[in-house]
């Protein structure tokens, strides 16, 4: 007779019984093993929201083996991940196994090593029903959004479609943007840019223009060549003279260990990733990675977490690792402590490595590529979290011409601090790096003076990394939220990638506007942060969650039938997104059309031309063996790889992205292998030159 535990995946399963030992039987679920039917609506909104629950199709082995596991054993602990999604997952297995819902079998782990383990096993506790009940109403929510709302999509603008509670305000979000875009008008603006020396020093260095008689020039003050020219008149024959010099030491805090948002926008910017791939290796080094000499091994906390909270043991043992790797210079006087942004859940500890000292070089041969290079951005901000500040010398410099005051900044870095390890943005607003020494009424050379044309520029399209941020700070969805929710608008092609930009398609602009129409709550930011609310308020037990649906179930009921009696007969037409292929058949412009398997061109002739074909996205590159187009195309789990528009006849294929700097070398096409910190690389066999991005050699390998 054993003590059976039931985790989620199979890999954590692994690591956790190579510390429980033979009187444990540690298995998985994988995953939830009951849910909502798919063939029906499956609430009864008539009977206090009861959910319909049924095992889930595909896992009759799974629950098979559970049952018979389970059978077996003297106790049973269930220890799937430690949120909300996880305590149902506890749930539907406690339920199914007709267990004890008083028992203290409830047993959770923020780490996959040792001691948290360890500590997960000295504290079970009962299930927790809020955290359960939390979870039933958003699963219920969402169900009663998709499968109402759906129906009507397809009646009114096309069969197949789905809304979802979450996905319709990202959309929104997306959408609002690109109008923002598209309604902006330029303004033209202009600068007055100098350089000067000051002898007898030869150093060049900048200045702009800041102010004209006492009043400040702002950026866009100066609106046209004539006013520019004007002020450049007023210059004519000037002395340039410093009026006033500030120096001043600056300190530079270090960034906040990881949550889930911001680990997916700092990986999106260094590392390109996804925020679906980011999640999944994350998930991988939560569960546990083999280790050379080690075995199975836990390396980071918990990944869905929204607080900035850590243990005293993880950060004594970062005090530890810095001391020795980098002096007491680099200690801060006090412990470093982070506070949790207000409404964030705080369950879990900020994302951190497991062990500190666990250092990225040292374990880079037990790791894939991106293990590795997630584990090295998590384990860098960690550490850089508990260090000293950065020390900056910075000066800023005031020249006066005429009735005009040039202003000139430059800094110097007087101690590195937490940057030696990690800096998120290298960009500084200081003009110059440094200044040459300069002294109140020294009399300078000026070297150029010129004005210069601008034009304000529209907000920029949303990324991944940047909707995530807005996500977070308009309280739209939570931490587990975010990947699958850009996930699902994309794939449903409400919304596309050009690069890394997030665009709507026509469908995505149509639904919208169709539902800003008719069910504005559904897509307004304010009220899906107040149901998320009133989610954390059934989580904490502040709430009952079969009142939170009724609020929101009887206003949307209202809202549906206002709509289908207002829509009654018409239906929304998506107009033809005309492109520049011509149609071999016919000669017309093709149009993009949307089917069962995603977009296509079509004749616009139709039905009398019939011709379609697929949607070819060209690039800069060529291919280095037959000098075709090389075309971004998808793998079928999605993923984007290149290959030659020649295929099958050429099979050219890689996974790294074309550029359009050529090969010094050879002058074929040069690939982009990594993020901002990867490298160039020629794929023309025999050439092998290399460059790297990060300012590394340039030289040939």
């Amino acid at each position: 007779m054993t003590n059976l535990v039931i985790v989620e995946s199979p890999a954590k399963a692994k690591t956790i019984q190579k510390y429980l030992g033979k009187d444990f039987d540690v298995i998985a679920s994988m995953g939830h093993i009951r849910d909502l039917p798919k063939s029906k609506f499956g609430v009864d909104v008539d009977n206090n929201f009861q959910p319909q629950y049924t095992d889930m199709k595909g896992k009759e082995d799974v629950i098979k083996q559970l049952k018979s596991h389970a059978k077996k054993c003297d106790k049973i602990y269930l220890a799937t991940d430690p949120d909300r999604e996880g305590e149902a997952i506890s749930w539907h297995i406690a339920q199914m196994l007709n267990l004890d819902m008083e028992d203290n079998n409830r047993v959770e782990f923020n780490e996959i090593t040792k001691s948290g383990i360890q500590t997960g096993m000295q504290n079970p506790h009962k299930i927790d029903m809020d955290l359960v009940n939390a979870q039933q109403a958003r699963r219920i929510l969402d169900r009663i959004v998709g499968y109402k709302l759906s129906p009507f999509l397809w009646k009114k603008v096309r069969r197949g479609l789905s809304a979802g509670r979450v996905q319709s305000v990202a959309v929104r979000l997306v959408v609002d943007r690109e109008n923002e875009i598209k309604a902006f008008q330029p303004k033209e603006y202009w600068s007055i840019d100098a350089k000067f020396t000051a002898p007898p020093s030869r150093k060049v260095f900048s200045a702009k223009l800041y102010s004209v008689e006492g009043k400040r020039v702002d950026k866009t003050e100066i609106e046209n060549k004539e006013q520019a020219d004007s002020l450049l008149q007023t210059l004519n024959d000037a002395d340039y003279y410093v009026d006033k010099v500030k120096k001043r030491v600056t300190k530079k805090h270090p960034f906040a260990p990881f949550i889930t948002s911001t680990l997916q926008q700092d990986a999106s910017h260094r590392l390109g990733f996804q925020s679906k791939r980011t999640m999944k290796v994350a998930q991988e080094l939560y569960e546990g990675v083999e280790i050379a000499g080690m075995g199975a091994v836990g390396l980071i906390t918990y990944m869905r977490t929204d607080s900035l909270r850590i243990s005293d043991e993880a950060r004594d043992a970062a005090s530890k690792y810095i001391l020795d790797n980098y002096g007491q210079n680099y200690l801060p006087e006090k412990p470093r402590v982070y506070r949790t942004k207000k409404g964030a859940q705080d369950a879990h500890e900020a994302i951190r490595p497991t062990m500190p000292d666990m250092v990225p070089n040292d374990i880079k041969e037990s790791l894939t590529s991106d293990q590795y290079k997630l584990y090295k951005l998590i384990w860098s901000r960690f550490i850089a979290s508990q260090m000293a500040d950065a020390l900056l010398d910075t000066v800023s410099v005031d020249i006066k011409a005429n009735s005009c005051i040039f202003k000139a900044t430059g800094s110097t870095v007087k101690f590195d601090g937490f940057t030696v390890l990690y800096e998120e943005d290298k960009d500084t607003k200081a003009e110059n790096k440094n200044l040459p020494e300069l002294k109140e009424e020294m009399l300078l050379k000026l070297k150029s003076l010129e004005s210069n044309q601008h034009f304000t520029q529209p907000p920029a399209r949303y990324t991944e990394a940047s909707l995530i941020k807005t996500m977070e700070e308009n309280g739209i969805g939570r931490p587990s939220t975010y990947a699958p929710t850009i996930t699902t608008i994309t794939s449903r092609l409400y919304v596309e990638r050009e690069g890394k930009q997030l665009k709507p398609t026509v469908l995505g602009e149509v639904t919208t506007e169709l539902m800003k129409e008719h069910f504005k709550n559904i897509v307004d930011s304010a009220f899906t942060a107040k149901m998320e609310s009133d989610l954390d308020d059934v989580e904490h037990g502040e709430k009952n969650w079969v009142s939170s649906l009724s609020e929101f179930y009887v206003d949307f009921a209202e809202t549906l039938k206002t709509a289908e009696e207002k829509m009654e007969g018409k239906r929304v037409k998506i107009p033809d997104e005309e492109t520049d292929v011509v149609c071999e058949a016919c000669g017309r412009n093709m149009v993009i059309k949307i089917g069962r398997f995603g977009r296509f061109l079509a004749c616009p002739g139709f039905p009398e031309c019939t011709n379609t074909k697929k949607i070819v996205q060209e690039t800069d590159g060529v291919c280095p063996l037959c000098k075709n187009k090389i075309i971004l195309k998808k793998s079928k789990k999605g993923r984007s790889f290149y290959g030659c528009s020649n295929y099958p006849e050429c099979n050219f294929m890689t996974w790294n992205v074309p550029v359009s700097e050529k090969c010094p070398k050879c002058g074929e096409t040069l690939f982009q292998k990594g993020g901002k910190s990867g490298k160039l690389l020629c794929e023309k066999p025999g050439c092998g030159f290399e460059k790297e991005l990060n300012g590394g050699g340039n030289d040939a390998k």
